[in-house]
């Protein structure tokens, strides 16, 4: 297995973040989507990238808002050659260490209602459903089932 390194997004990343994007979702987010997140101070935008090489490849990524009340998971993407190696995973773990002092927010995503396998991540990963966004998704207005995970507290 490739060894990974986990890093923040940068602007630079933009071109492999957007190849990726367009190879995981039937309606991805533009350049300028991603650019506003990578941006605002309170996003947190990780990229998985491979270790090997001088420029390791960007081979996954994690889009995450800081909202009043809990930290918004945007956008989760991972190659389609890199699935299944645990890199979402990798990815969601982190973001839940480099969050762990902020008691007060806890974790909530939309994902479609067909996405067994990311369902099943999420459920490992401790966020449970919370409701449906019926119509939710643009391409065929199939539904969001709406998770939530508590705030993760140190040891």
């Amino acid at each position: 297995m490739t060894t990974i390194e986990l890093r923040r997004l940068l602007l630079d990343d933009l071109a492999d973040i957007e190849e990726i994007e367009r190879r995981s979702y039937p309606t991805p987010w533009s350049r300028s989507m991603f650019a506003g997140e990578l941006a605002k101070p309170t996003s947190i935008c990780l990229g998985a990238f491979e270790a090997e090489g001088e420029n390791g490849a960007l081979v996954g990524y994690l889009i995450v808002s800081r909202y009043v009340d809990a930290w918004h998971v945007m956008n989760v993407a991972v190659d389609p050659e890199h699935r299944g190696r645990g890199v979402a995973t990798m990815l969601l773990e982190r973001l839940f260490d480099l969050t762990a002092d902020d008691a007060r927010r806890g974790y909530t995503l939309e994902v479609r209602v067909t996405n067994v396998k990311a369902i099943d991540l999420y459920d490992r990963l401790g966020f449970r459903s919370h409701g449906l966004r019926r119509g939710y998704y643009t391409d065929n207005r199939e539904d969001a089932l709406i998770m939530w995970k508590d705030p993760v507290a140190r040891d």
